[in-house]
């Protein structure tokens, strides 16, 4: 993270990195003398890094919990539709809206209600006779995705070349525009909501083993299920709402983390959680200097990384089958 923070348009020596940091955040240490250089590591590069650490982590988390809750492992917040939800949310308000509230709602806030909105759709859909089954969710999940994603596509078609731009580079993700004031609430999330998955890593691991077997050691299979998915819907509605549509992260990582250590999820969340953080904050990295003073959007990095390695995946690892 502090390599990332260092390496930009212009790039600033570690050791002076290190230095406004610290004086930020202990005090220690004289105040920088540019301020010029205080202003770029301080208020622009170091939101931006925790952010995407954070999006990342979250994505993870999110998708390995939803791999394990359908029993599906191409599962994750595109697939169950939550990504578009919040896509819809946020291009509302970016078009209807001019760019600014819509009904007193800001981009973040819609976006966040609508990934809700999609979650709360796909638990409803995914039900069969009062039990959630892990097929009706996953098929409910790609329904009302496609839904959500045609009604997006009709908003667009509203929207003026100016704000076009602006919902394109929301919706492939992005953390440019990261400010303090957004971290508070997106590491609460985050950091509470991976803690109380981790907490049930117990029963995610009893899920494993099918309804049956979960069911025959006491556990409540349906209630359970309900419960992690309002976690995941919650999880991932926050990032994106802050960071736009990224995808890949929530379905490649928790499977390299599988393959390292294997499906313990009292061990695969948190490491899921810091190898996602490292992985949104590296490709972030690239996004802003591979074209140089131009950013690539997270999402186009994340494909073009992401869909690859999870096909050579796919093939090199018979476990997967």
């Amino acid at each position: 993270m502090i390599v990332a923070i260092s390496i930009g348009a212009v790039n600033i020596p570690l050791g002076d990195v290190w230095g406004v940091v610290l004086h930020h955040l202990t005090g220690a240490g004289p105040a920088p003398a540019d301020p010029a250089l205080d202003q770029i590591v301080w208020n622009f590069r170091t939101p931006r890094v925790l952010l995407a650490a954070l999006v990342g982590a979250g994505l993870a988390v999110s998708g390995t919990v939803l791999q394990t809750v359908v029993s599906n492992p191409l599962a994750d917040p595109i697939v169950l539709g939550f990504s578009y939800g919040a896509t819809l949310g946020a291009v509302l308000v970016i078009t209807l809206g001019g760019g600014a509230a819509l009904a007193g709602l800001g981009v973040s806030a819609a976006a966040f209600l609508g990934a809700m909105a999609a979650g709360a759709l796909v638990f409803a859909l995914g039900q069969r006779q009062g039990r959630l089954a892990p097929t009706r969710l996953v098929l409910a999940g790609v329904a009302i995705g496609y839904v959500f994603l045609s009604a997006t596509s009709f908003v667009q078609l509203q929207a003026t070349p100016t704000e076009l731009r602006t919902v394109m580079f929301w919706m492939l993700g992005s953390v440019a525009g990261a400010e303090w004031d957004q971290l508070p609430t997106v590491t609460v999330v985050v950091l509470v909501t991976t803690a109380l998955l981790t907490l049930f890593g117990r029963r995610l691991n009893v899920l494993l083993a099918g309804d049956e077997s979960a069911t025959a050691l006491g556990v409540d299979v349906n209630r359970l299920r309900a419960v992690l998915l309002v976690l995941s819907a919650l999880l991932t509605g926050t990032v994106i709402a802050v960071a736009g549509s990224i995808g890949f992260v929530g379905l490649m990582i928790p499977h390299l983390v599988r393959l390292t250590i294997g499906a313990d999820h009292r061990r695969l969340l948190p490491l899921t959680a810091l190898l996602g953080a490292v992985y949104l904050v590296l490709v972030d990295l690239l996004s802003r200097t591979l074209n140089r003073p131009n950013e690539l959007p997270l999402g186009i990095l994340t494909a073009l990384l992401g869909a690859p390695f999870f096909l050579w995946l796919l093939r090199r690892n018979k476990g997967l089958d």
